[in-house]
């Protein structure tokens, strides 16, 4: 390893907030096939195996995490909780703040489409490099990383998931008890740009009108929906 290599691989540690003991460990996790693949005589092999790791270790962290945080979710809940924060997407935003790109071993020809950018390599790496901290310093060491990176993600997670209950929910109890599902318009906006309410209307099947507003059109469709629940829940209760 060059010093120039061991001290960028020691820069990605501090934005880990994990020095790492072997940085041999963090390098591995940072070798795409690729590389390995125009590289035989390579003295070790590409990262999969490491994200093979990474992943059941963020899965277990992850889920020790939500269950600490939330501990009245159903399972259910944690499960879609879980699903919105560990996957691709998510995964490769967070490789690239951490600047993961610029990393990488990559191949001549993975180098040249473009490979430090791809969501997919991205994704994939920052398992990798999970695994790299959890042989490096325990699985407990693990967590505290994935809680530094994921808390943020998980906060957003558990907003969206309420509001994406009450959409959910209103349109199966729609689709089974008037076989038809609710509809939604803007109506309104108000206020500056940088602080503009939305209003939305949410029509069902000709005999319940409500609307809603909030920070987004996301937000004041899902209140909207949630008034709409509330009004077919009591409505629901006088005919009972």
């Amino acid at each position: 390893m060059t010093e120039e290599r061991h001290q960028a691989l020691k820069n990605l540690g501090t934005a880990l907030s994990h020095p790492f003991a072997d940085l041999s460990l963090l390098d591995h996790a940072l070798v795409h096939r690729s590389y390995v693949n125009e590289n035989p005589a390579c003295s070790f092999g590409d990262n999969e195996r490491m994200e093979f790791l990474g992943d059941a270790v963020l899965e277990l962290c992850i889920t020790d995490l939500l269950m600490k945080t939330f501990p009245d979710y159903s399972e259910g809940q944690l499960s879609k909780l879980r699903a919105s924060v560990v996957n691709e997407q998510p995964l490769a935003d967070l490789a690239r703040k951490l600047e993961i790109g610029r990393y990488l071993l990559l191949g001549k020809g993975e180098e040249s489409s473009g490979g430090r950018s791809k969501t997919s390599i991205l994704a994939d790496t920052l398992e990798a490099v999970i695994a790299a901290v959890y042989l490096d310093g325990g699985f407990d060491r693990a967590c505290e990383v994935v809680r530094g990176l994921f808390s943020l993600l998980i906060v957003e997670g558990s907003r969206n998931l309420t509001y994406r209950d009450y959409k959910t929910a209103l349109q199966e109890y729609s689709q089974n008890r008037f076989k038809d599902i609710p509809s939604y318009a803007l109506i309104g906006e108000y206020g500056p740009d940088h602080d503009k309410i939305f209003e939305s209307r949410l029509s069902l099947s000709g005999i319940l009108e409500t609307t809603g507003r909030g920070k987004s059109k996301k937000e004041a469709e899902q209140n909207a929906a949630h008034a709409a629940l509330d009004a077919l829940m009591q409505n629901s209760d006088e005919q009972g």
